[in-house]
Parts: structure tokens; C-alpha cells; sequence
């Protein structure tokens, strides 16, 4: 586990888990909103925002986090695992609400944590398995099975279990 694509719903839990992956695998961790969003959340064009990603998954070892699906593509050509966090959806949006609530709104980059929750947010989350996820889903499908293992985590506990028994570095 060299080259692992986390992703899943906002508030899923894609932040904590890719960091723990990135101490206990000793590899870089990219989080995708801090490299798509500037200081002021101005998005980056989506050619520039896919030619920073084939950078990134040309490096020998990584883990990247974000769903990003126009790009998934990029980083589930080139990783060895991918994690689905597939939490409910109650689930995520108390994910994004804890986390607004923890960290406040705004980019805490030293932290990993990306704080954008609006309306639009929560409607996202509140849609996601019904229109994205079997997106991703189908992706993975066809995408990732041939050179990458798939992890499927339907609970954070289950994240931390998952976490826990992996070998440290």
C-alpha cells in the first residue's frame, strides 16, 4: 500500500482517515480541496486542476484524498488501493457539522481540515448516495479492479478498526 485514493461523501471522514494512512504508511498526504481552492475558495480551472494530479500520482508513493469524480480517473489509473468511505448519510452530514463545529469555517491547512459547509454542501451530502455514489461506485468498477484492492468502510468505527490493524511503517 504504496498509492492510496481515499474517497467518499463530504463529512465521510476522508480528512482523518488519509491522515492517519499518511503517518502510518510515512507517505505524503494530499488533500484535493487545498490543491482545487485557493485561500478564498476560488476553484483552479479543471485542466490545471487534472495536470497537478497526474504530478502528483506520478510520485512513488502517496495518499490523496477527495471524491473530485471529473478527476477521479487520474489517481484510480495510477493507485494500488483505494478506500471507499461509505458511511450513511446522516452519518456524513454529522460529519461536516462536528467538524464546522470543532474546527470553524474556513481552511486550516496545517490541520488538513477543509471547512465549507453551506446549504449547497448539505445538499450535496444529503444526494450523494443517490446520484454520485453509484458514480464513484461504477468508477471503481471499471477502473481500479485489475492492479488496485478496494477497501469499502461503511462506519467510522469500522475506519478506525480498518486503521488500527494496519502495520505501522
Amino acid at each position: 500500500m504504496k498509492r492510496v485514493a481515499v474517497v467518499g461523501c463530504g463529512g465521510s471522514g476522508k480528512s482523518y482517515v488519509s491522515r492517519r494512512l499518511g503517518q502510518q504508511l510515512g507517505v505524503p498526504v494530499t488533500h484535493l480541496d487545498s490543491v482545487y481552492f485557493d485561500d478564498s475558495w476560488q476553484p483552479l480551472p479543471m485542466p490545471e486542476f487534472e495536470a497537478v494530479q497526474r504530478r502528483l500520482v506520478a510520485e512513488p508513493c502517496w495518499v490523496i484524498d477527495g471524491n473530485y469524480n471529473s478527476t477521479l480517473h487520474v489517481r484510480l489509473a495510477a493507485c494500488d488501493t483505494v478506500v471507499m468511505l461509505d458511511p450513511s448519510t446522516i452519518s456524513c452530514l454529522w460529519g461536516a457539522v462536528s467538524r464546522q463545529l470543532r474546527h470553524g469555517p474556513g481552511q486550516h491547512k496545517e490541520r488538513g481540515v477543509y471547512n465549507r459547509v453551506s446549504w449547497a454542501v448539505l445538499r450535496y451530502i444529503w444526494g450523494y448516495r443517490r446520484s454520485m455514489r453509484p458514480r464513484v461506485l461504477a468508477k471503481i468498477r471499471d477502473l481500479a479492479p485489475a492492479h488496485a484492492q478496494v477497501v469499502r468502510l461503511t462506519s467510522r468505527r469500522q475506519a478506525r478498526r480498518w486503521l488500527d490493524q494496519l502495520p505501522a511503517r
